[in-house]
């Protein structure tokens, strides 16, 4: 099945999310561009851009969304101790273009990134708009872990994190998690790392209910 090509510079609207693929499992259109009005839009209507440099721009909106749940965080014994001990110190917006050079770098056993190059700009210029918010993880003056994601409401929509040291993106999304200041973590697709630390399947159409009731606005 074809689906949808946004020309670029195209009016700002996307199809309906659940005229998304089955297979590939959500790609719903390619095209258009990465503005900080178009990004805003996606997220607020449960899309995400998701594509390497040699695909056009996709946009996805999965059958079944990875979220997590504040309650659902699990805390391992081993986290626990490395939060008290406090170690690391969190910072918030400090180093927001770091944190998204971190994340794109590659990865031992990766094949490339799907961070681009216009992907880092899209989503600084998302942070300089006031949309896009990262937390740093720091030991001493090195940067050493972090995420960062798109704020919807009281949604947050994480979009990668990366560590060096031992628990360091741990200990951020702790912080997120934390914070008392968004009702969900989008994580977008579920992997096994995500789901040791308490994510879980929502189906698209509860996720969007979930999302339109939390975005505000």
């Amino acid at each position: 099945m074809s689906i949808p090509f946004l020309e670029p510079g195209a009016p700002l609207v996307f199809p309906d999310p659940n005229s998304a693929l089955a297979e590939p499992d959500g790609l719903l259109c390619a095209g258009g561009d990465l503005s900080p009005e178009r990004l805003k839009l996606a997220y607020r209507s449960g899309i995400f851009p998701w594509f390497s440099d040699d695909d056009p721009i996709l946009w996805w909106s999965p059958a079944e969304r990875c979220v997590l749940l504040p309650d659902a965080f699990h805390v391992s014994r081993s986290l626990a101790k490395r939060i008290r001990r406090g170690r690391y110190r969190l910072t918030r917006n400090h180093a927001f273009e770091r944190v998204v050079a971190a994340c794109a770098a590659e990865r031992a056993g990766a094949n490339g990134t799907w961070i681009t190059d216009n992907m880092r700009e899209a989503y600084c210029l998302l942070h300089h708009h006031g949309d896009a918010h990262s937390i740093e993880c720091w030991a001493d003056d090195e940067l050493v872990g972090g995420l960062y994601g798109v704020a919807v409401g009281t949604v947050f929509c994480g979009e990668s994190m990366f560590s060096t040291q031992p628990d360091a993106s741990k200990v951020a999304l702790h912080s997120l998690i934390t914070s008392g200041e968004y009702h969900i973590v989008d994580c977008q697709m579920p992997t096994a790392h995500l789901l040791s630390l308490g994510a879980e399947r929502m189906a698209r159409a509860d996720f969007l209910l979930t999302l339109r009731h939390l975005a505000g606005g």
